[in-house]
């Protein structure tokens, strides 16, 4: 391997597909909250591998856990029950809902597994089968999950769709009743849209989808890959969501990944048990899926999330954060809005900037944007309170060079 960043990127450049927009730098390590590139530079890291590393860098909960399964057992395969997967899935249950897991690699893995159950749920003859999901939403990469996805750029180039996807605006509830019709399985939406821009279903229209699905008889699926594992200062993001008598608006299915597995491949479909009763054997399977190793280390993660009472944390974090950024006048005429729950926050900027993820690495801190103007921070949910002040002083720096440009 070459030892300066330029050959080395060079060399990558012949060896990997260039499927992903990667800028110039090579992180080789990672402690906490803390990055270090190959050519020793440190980072803040604000956006923990798309919300994956949860509890940041080589957390020593998680390497212990990965540590003492290695040694214990590798994989067997699903004909078998293992421990892990079991204690992982009851932890679910007692931070969600009753229900059953089916586990995978990633989040869109469960949005298949969750849209298959959706047909099932009818008989799976063909009868009902449509899906009604929103515009501006992210769901994965498959073929049909890019037919889900309401972001044109993501359908780009792999006509024809598959059929059966419809999408909607957030919050048109005229436009999603109309959308729906007697073939229509599954109403699929994300609590917080990430790749949409951090934008938040309101609680009287999600209400009122839940009303809608049980009369009509629609699987209310939440896609919760990026909300799940505390983010949002909550276990997940529908626990936003309260009706009159403060009770939890449930889904019928949520699909979890990114934080669950602490930066493991790992997804989750979790389903309510008169839902996953009909996920018999033959109907559905993932080969490497509940892992012994990711399975230990997500559980580790739900452990010491409980443990250090991280819910909480994230959710006072996002508050200060919110208060500050709303408040900061170096970003007046920068930034048009700051919303967002807990540490799942997005800066809405008046205008496109360019450059900006590498002017945030040349102020020491990692950052991302999403759809051309919207700023995305997702750090670990356990990053002490002064580097989370250290890191926003960092992206108010790097924001406020803006203005100059």
């Amino acid at each position: 391997m070459s030892d300066t960043t330029d050959d080395f990127v060079e060399q990558a450049k012949k060896v990997l597909i260039g499927n992903y927009a990667r800028l110039p730098t090579v992180m080789v390590r990672g402690q906490g909250h803390l990055l270090w590139d190959k050519r020793g530079k440190e980072y803040i890291d604000l956006f923990a591998g798309f919300g994956g590393t949860i509890l940041g860098h080589c957390h020593p909960a998680l390497i212990k856990a990965a540590s003492d399964q290695a040694q214990q057992l590798w994989a067997v395969g699903n004909t078998f029950y293992t421990e892990a997967q079991v204690r992982l899935a009851e932890k679910i249950e007692k931070s969600a809902f009753p229900g059953r897991a089916f586990f995978c690699h990633s989040g869109l893995e469960a949005n298949e597994a969750a849209t298959k159950l959706g047909r099932l749920r009818h008989g799976g003859d063909g009868k009902k089968w449509k899906v009604v999901s929103l515009n501006k939403s992210f769901h994965g990469r498959s073929l049909a999950m890019v037919a889900a996805t309401g972001n044109p750029a993501v359908k780009a180039g792999f006509d024809p769709q598959t059929p059966g996807f419809t999408q909607v605006d957030l919050g048109d509830m005229e436009g999603l009743t109309a959308a729906v019709d007697d073939q229509t399985a599954t109403i699929m939406m994300e609590p917080i849209q990430g790749e949409g821009g951090i934008h938040e279903l309101p609680l009287q229209y999600v209400a009122e989808v839940r009303k809608l699905c049980d009369a009509k008889g629609i699987t209310l699926h939440y896609d919760e890959v990026w909300t799940g594992g505390g983010r949002t200062g909550k276990w997940y993001g529908h626990q936003h969501f309260l009706d009159a008598f403060g009770k939890v608006l449930q889904p019928d299915i949520m699909t979890l990944g990114k934080a669950v597995g602490g930066g493991l491949p790992v997804g989750i479909m979790w389903a309510k048990p008169e839902l996953a009763k009909l996920l018999v054997p033959g109907k559905h399977g993932c080969t490497l899926g509940a892992n012994p190793i990711c399975m230990a280390v997500a559980d580790a993660v739900y452990e010491t999330i409980e443990k250090e009472g991280l819910l909480a944390h994230a959710a006072k974090l996002g508050d200060h954060a919110i208060m500050r950024l709303r408040g900061e006048k170096r970003l007046a005429g920068v930034v048009k809005d700051v919303r967002g729950r807990g540490l799942f926050l997005g800066l809405e900027l008046t205008s496109e900037p360019k450059d900006l993820v590498q002017r945030g690495l040349d102020h020491g801190v990692v950052i991302n944007l999403t759809q051309k103007n919207v700023v995305r921070i997702a750090p670990a949910i356990n990053i002490p309170t002064a580097a989370w002040d250290e890191g926003l002083g960092r992206l108010v720096e790097t924001l406020a060079t803006l203005a100059l440009s």
